[in-house]
């Protein structure tokens, strides 16, 4: 799960694994898996940052591997 941050500043948490695509349009919009989609401030880099830093939480990732 990853927090994100919609337009009007409203904090959302998304299940990283049901992101189908992310737009560029200028803000992002994250598409899921269901067809919904959400307008956040992060840009793509972010959002796949935080995706990488979950995944390692959850997975047990080292960094010095």
């Amino acid at each position: 799960m990853i927090m994100l941050t919609k337009l009007n500043n409203e904090k959302i948490v998304l299940n990283s694994a049901q992101i189908e695509a992310i737009e560029i349009i200028p803000e992002s919009k994250v598409i899921m898996m269901n067809g919904k989609f959400y307008i956040v401030t992060e840009s793509a880099e972010e959002i796949i940052e935080k995706t990488i830093a979950y995944n390692g939480k959850v997975h047990c990732y080292r960094a010095d591997r």
